[in-house]
């Protein structure tokens, strides 16, 4: 497995998915969204994993303006939107390969090879 989780220090379901792997002996690489975050590529791989960008988008984020904007401007332009602001992105996202959940999801973890 080459697990890795794009998270924050801070958030608790990142400190979940993190004490789920490494109950379990299974490293991993932390990738923390406040420096780094998600490449165009990876973006695009995490949304074809989990299906659709909307999956990765946080209904509870504080920024609700830029969440409206999103919701209304056309498809090609979302993806650009949702990478330039990263933090309406719901967290964990952990990938597997071409695999990848958003959100702590142990039950899928599990079945992973």
């Amino acid at each position: 497995m080459n697990i890795q989780i794009f998270g924050t220090k801070k958030s608790f379901d990142t400190k979940k998915a993190e004490r789920y792997f490494k109950e379990r002996g299974i490293r991993y690489q932390f990738i923390d969204m406040k420096e780094k975050g998600l490449s165009k590529g990876e973006f695009n791989s995490v949304c074809q994993a989990i299906g659709s960008m909307e999956q990765l988008i946080d209904p509870n984020c504080k920024e609700k303006e830029l969440l409206l904007l999103i919701q209304y401007i056309s498809q090609e332009d979302k993806a650009e939107k949702i990478l330039e602001n990263q933090n309406v992105i719901k967290i964990p996202i952990v990938r597997n390969g071409k695999q990848a959940t958003v959100g702590y999801q142990p039950e899928v973890w599990k079945n992973w090879k």
